[in-house]
C-alpha cells in the first residue's frame, strides 16, 4: 500500500538558484553603471545556489533510497496556485525515482558548469548578468523536473525557453546572435502550442480526478484509445520543439551563438533533455497508445540519422557537437518510443556527462585559440593542452560508443530494446548512425589535436586552460567512463540498478529476448564504432587539408537547405500575409479606434464650445442654474 511522505525542503532545491539569480541580477542592475562588483564575488554568489541544490538533491536521493520500493516518493505542496471549476492546481513538487535521477545529474553537472564559467567568462563586461541568467536557467529546469503535475511542469518548461533566448543572444551586439535567440524562442513556441493542447485534452478527458501525475496515472485507464493517441501526439509536438527533433530541430545548432558554458548547460543538463523526460513521465499514457510510441521512435531515429549526416560535414567545432546532441536525442526518443523508457532515460543520464565534457573541452580549445571555432584552422594541440586532450578523448570515445565506456552501455541498451521489442528498422538505422557518430566525432578530434598546426599564430599562443576550467573536465571525464556501469546488464555481470531504480516511476515491460539476439546487438554496436573510428583515423589521423565540398557533401554541409526552405515556405508568406493585414485592416481597425476617439472628443468640444461666451454675468447664470438643479436633486433624493 502506498503511503505519501511529505517533506518541506523540496521547494528549496529550485529556490536556491532562483534566489541566486534574483540577488545577482539586482546587484548587476544597480552597480553596473557605477562601480561594478568584482568577478570573484559574482562567482561565489553564482555557484552558491547550485551547490546547495546539489547537496539537497543528494539528501533527497538517500532519503528516497531508504524507503520501501512501493510508494517511493516525497511530495510538497507549497501553496494552492489556482482553483477554477474542477481544475485545482497547487504549486507542488514530487520527488520520485525518475525526478530524483534527473535531479542528481542536473544539479551536479549544472554546478560544474557554473564553476567552469568563472574561468571562461573572466573579463566579460556582463559577467554578473551571465551568472544571473545561468542560475535562472538551472532553477527553471529544476522546477520542470520536480513538478508534481503538467501545469507546474509547464512553468519550468517556459522558464528554460526564456533562459535559452536570453543566453543564446547573450552577445547581443552582434545581429546574428540575436537572430539565433529569436529563432530558438519562436520555434519553441510552436512546440509549446502542441504541449498546451495536449495538456488541455488530458484535463478534459481525465483531469477531474486530479491533475497531478499520481492522480493521472491512476485514472489513465479511463482514456478512450483515440483520445489517448491524440494527447500523446500533441505532447510529443511539444517535445520536438524543446528537444530539437524533426521538424523543429533547426534552432539547436544556432544556439551555439551563446557562450560555450551555455551550450554545455543546454545540451547536457537542461533544456533539450526536457522533452525526453516529459515522454518518460507520461509513460502511463504512451504504453496505452503504441502507435504514438512508434511515431516517437521513428521520428527520433530519423532525426538521429539526419543530424549525423549534418555532423559529418560541419567545420565549426561547436556545431559538430550540436548536431551530435540532436542525433543523441534521437536515440533517446527511439528508446522511449519503443517503450524502453528506462533505457532512454539512462542515455539521458550518461549523455549528460560526456556531452558536458565535450562542450567544456571545446570551450577550453576555443579560449586557447582566441575564440577560433573552425576545426580546419586547428591542429597539433595535443602537446599544448594535455589535460584537455585526454579528457576530450574520453568524451569522444563515450560519444562514439566505445566498448566499456558509458555511451556504449546506454546506446547499446536502446538498440537492443528496439530489436527485442519488434522494431528491427529502428535498430538497423540506429546501428548505421552509430558508425556515422564514431566517424564525425573522431574527424573532429583528429583535426583539432593531431597533425600540424594550420594557424601558426593562434597555435603559438595556445596554452592549457586554468584549473577552474580543467578540474571540471577531469570530473566529467570520470563520469563519462563510469556512469554506464550503474546500469550494467546481466550479460556483463551487472544488475541494471538504474532500470530497477526507475521501475516505480515508469510503466514498461521488459521483453525476454534470447541471448543470441543480445549478442547480435552488442556485436553490431562494436562493429559500428570500430568501422566509423577507423575510417576517421585513415582520413584525418595524421591531419588533412580542408576539402572543397561537391555534390552530396555540399548539400549536407548546407544542411539540405532546410532553413532556406522554411524561410521560403513559412516565414516569407507569413510576413507577406501580416503586411497585407496591416495595410488592409490597420487604417480601419487599429487606427480606426484612435481616430474615432479623437473625433468623439472633437464633437463633445464643439458641443460645449457654444456655452463659452466670455462674459462673467453669463457664467454667474450657469452657476445659479447648476446650484438650483443640485438643490432640486438633493431635495428629491432626501424625500
Amino acid at each position: 500500500m502506498e503511503m505519501e511522505q511529505t517533506v518541506t525542503y523540496l521547494v528549496l532545491i529550485p529556490l536556491m538558484p532562483l534566489v541566486g539569480a534574483l540577488v545577482i541580477g539586482l546587484l548587476h542592475m544597480f552597480t553596473c553603471t557605477t562601480r561594478p562588483l568584482s568577478e570573484r564575488l559574482y562567482g561565489i554568489l553564482g555557484v552558491t545556489g547550485p551547490v546547495i541544490a546539489t547537496i539537497l538533491a543528494v539528501k533527497t536521493f538517500f532519503e528516497l533510497k531508504g524507503m520501501p520500493e512501493e510508494g517511493r516518493y516525497f511530495s510538497q505542496k507549497v501553496f494552492t496556485w489556482f482553483n477554477v471549476g474542477e481544475l485545482d492546481v497547487a504549486m507542488g513538487f514530487l520527488a520520485d525515482p525518475l525526478s530524483v535521477l534527473m535531479l542528481l545529474f542536473v544539479t551536479f553537472i549544472g554546478t560544474l558548469i557554473h564553476f567552469y564559467s568563472i574561468g571562461y567568462m573572466a573579463g566579460d563586461e556582463n559577467f554578473g548578468k551571465f551568472f544571473a541568467y545561468l542560475n535562472l536557467f538551472l532553477g527553471s529546469m529544476l522546477i520542470l523536473v520536480l513538478a508534481d503535475g503538467p501545469v507546474v511542469m509547464f512553468v519550468g518548461w517556459e522558464g528554460v525557453g526564456l533562459c535559452s533566448y536570453l543566453l543564446i543572444s547573450f552577445y547581443s551586439k552582434e545581429r546574428d546572435n540575436v537572430l539565433a535567440g529569436n529563432k530558438a524562442f519562436i520555434v519553441n513556441r510552436i512546440g509549446d502550442l502542441g504541449f498546451i493542447l495536449g495538456m488541455s485534452l488530458l484535463f478534459w478527458a481525465i483531469g477531474s480526478g486530479g491533475f497531478d501525475y499520481l492522480s493521472l496515472r491512476e485514472n489513465a485507464s479511463a482514456l478512450a484509445p483515440g483520445m489517448g493517441l491524440a494527447i500523446c501526439l500533441l505532447l510529443f509536438v511539444g517535445a520536438t520543439g524543446k528537444s530539437a527533433q524533426i521538424p523543429l530541430y533547426v534552432w539547436l545548432p544556432d544556439a551555439m551563438a551563446g557562450p560555450t558554458p551555455v551550450s554545455a548547460l543546454i545540451h547536457a543538463a537542461t533544456m533539450v533533455t526536457a522533452g525526453v523526460y516529459m515522454v518518460a513521465r507520461f509513460s502511463f499514457l504512451y504504453v496505452q497508445a503504441p502507435l504514438a510510441g512508434a511515431v516517437v521512435a521513428w521520428v527520433g531515429i530519423l532525426t538521429a540519422l539526419l543530424a549525423a549526416i549534418f555532423g559529418m560535414f560541419q567545420k565549426d567545432i561547436k556545431k559538430v557537437l550540436a548536431y551530435s546532441t540532436v542525433s543523441q536525442l534521437g536515440y533517446m526518443f527511439a528508446g522511449v518510443g519503443v517503450a524502453a523508457y528506462s533505457a532512454g532515460i539512462f542515455h539521458v543520464f550518461t549523455h549528460a556527462f560526456f556531452k558536458a565534457l565535450l562542450f567544456l573541452g571545446a570551450g577550453s580549445v576555443i579560449c586557447a585559440l582566441h575564440h577560433q571555432q573552425d576545426i580546419w584552422k586547428m591542429g597539433g594541440l595535443k602537446a599544448k593542452m594535455p589535460t584537455t586532450y585526454w579528457t576530450m578523448l574520453i568524451g569522444c570515445l563515450a560519444l562514439a560508443g566505445c566498448p566499456l565506456l558509458s555511451g556504449f552501455f546506454s546506446k547499446d541498451e536502446i538498440l537492443y530494446m528496439a530489436l527485442a521489442n519488434g522494431y528491427p528498422g529502428v535498430w538497423l538505422v540506429g546501428v548505421l548512425v552509430a558508425a556515422m557518430t564514431a566517424y564525425y566525432t573522431f574527424r573532429m578530434f583528429f583535426l583539432v589535436f593531431h597533425g600540424s598546426a594550420r594557424d601558426e599564430e593562434a597555435y603559438a599562443h595556445a596554452k592549457e586552460s586554468p584549473k577552474v576550467m580543467t578540474v571540471p573536465l577531469v570530473i566529467l571525464a570520470i563520469g563519462a567512463v563510469f556512469a554506464g556501469y550503474l546500469n550494467l546488464p546481466a550479460i556483463f555481470g551487472g544488475h541494471q540498478q538504474v532500470t530497477h531504480w526507475l521501475a516505480g516511476s515508469l510503466v514498461e515491460h521488459h521483453p525476454h529476448a534470447s541471448l543470441g539476439l543480445e549478442l547480435l546487438a552488442i556485436a553490431a554496436s562494436i562493429a559500428a564504432f570500430a568501422i566509423g573510428a577507423f575510417i576517421a583515423y585513415r582520413k584525418f589521423g595524421q591531419g588533412a587539408e580542408e576539402p572543397e565540398f561537391q555534390g552530396f557533401a555540399k548539400f549536407a554541409y548546407n544542411l539540405f537547405y532546410v532553413d532556406q526552405f522554411y524561410h521560403a515556405v513559412i516565414v516569407r508568406p507569413y510576413k507577406a500575409f501580416g503586411a497585407a493585414i496591416q495595410r488592409t485592416l490597420e487604417p480601419y481597425v487599429t487606427d480606426g479606434h484612435v481616430k474615432l476617439s479623437s473625433l468623439l472628443y472633437q464633437l463633445i468640444g464643439q458641443a460645449f464650445k457654444v456655452f463659452q461666451v466670455g462674459y462673467v454675468r453669463i457664467y454667474a447664470i450657469y452657476m445659479v442654474i447648476g446650484l438650483s438643479l443640485m438643490s432640486l436633486f438633493l431635495s428629491q433624493t432626501l424625500n
